[in-house]
């Protein structure tokens, strides 16, 4: 994995970017395979998500998933899967191959993960704020049990309409969970449409810091501020990371686009898609 420095040596930065350049082309690719998916929040999430794996912040063993020491993430947002999956398979979790497999009958890697039958899957999510509720168990327990493991957990802000996610923010920063960073993929579209008009949010950095979480906001897309905000601990506190992303980010019908949060490409949106994203040139 990699080891970052500050500054940031120009060449892991160029790394980190050929990776996700890659995790967006299996993006597209598999959605359109299968015809079902979500694109919009996978593309939005890549940067950190690539970050995590691969910019030397998760601690994991793709040969030993269970590895009692390592640290966890869960994509509570558990639609997400196409980023997740392709992550996964970089990772040497499961063949590369595997992916083309997505969302077909007898696939092991479904619409939703599913902690029992994809290795590197922590918990099976899907419904909304149901994997941040069980981020928060597991940053319990590696605490109960003396482990060295840091939870991470990715929430939608859609997701952040749910009770659930308000309840589980009371009980972190109650218990001081400062092995848990949760990042909030802020990019302003959920199914229904546009979350301000949906349900608006107002405020969230002062709502978590009110219920008692460290709270850090950054550009999502780029590495310079994703790196050290996943790398902070706060003594006491569980930590939150505010990602202000673009939906669909890297194709430029994706952009912004609330009807890609859930729709395949078209065969001739796919090869444009895949023209773009091998010409984009995304964070820094």
């Amino acid at each position: 994995m990699l080891s970052f420095s500050a500054p940031f040596e120009h060449a892991e930065v160029q790394k980190l970017k050929e990776i996700a350049r890659e995790l967006r082309r299996d993006i597209v690719t598999m959605v359109h395979g299968a015809g079902s998916g979500h694109c919009g929040g996978s593309m939005s999430a890549t940067e950190v998500i690539a970050s995590l794996y691969f910019g030397g912040v998760l601690r994991y063993d793709s040969k030993n998933p269970k590895w009692p020491e390592r640290d966890r993430f869960v994509l509570s947002k558990g639609h997400a899967t196409p980023i997740l999956y392709s992550t996964l398979a970089h990772a040497g979790y499961f063949p590369h191959d595997d992916l083309k497999t997505f969302r077909k009958i007898d696939s092991h890697l479904q619409g939703h993960g599913h902690m029992r039958y994809t290795p590197g899957v922590e918990m099976t999510t899907g419904s909304l704020g149901q994997g941040f509720g069980a981020a928060i168990g597991m940053a319990l327990g590696v605490r109960l049990d003396g482990l060295p493991g840091q939870v991470y957990v990715m929430i939608g802000d859609g997701e952040a309409d749910e009770g659930a996610i308000w309840e589980g923010a009371m009980a972190a920063a109650h218990y001081k969970l400062d092995n848990l960073t949760c990042v909030l993929d802020r990019n302003g579209i959920q199914m229904d449409g546009w979350t301000e008009q949906v349900m608006a949010h107002r405020d969230l950095k002062a709502k978590w810091a009110a219920f008692g979480w460290h709270v850090i906001e950054v550009d999502g897309h780029r590495y310079a501020d994703v790196i050290p905000a996943l790398r902070h601990r706060e003594g006491g506190k569980p930590v939150m990371i505010i990602a202000k992303t673009v939906k669909g980010k890297g194709v430029s019908f994706m952009e912004n686009n609330p009807a890609f949060h859930g729709k395949p490409p078209t065969t001739e949106q796919l090869a444009q898609a895949l023209i773009e994203i091998d010409a984009g040139d995304i964070g820094d």
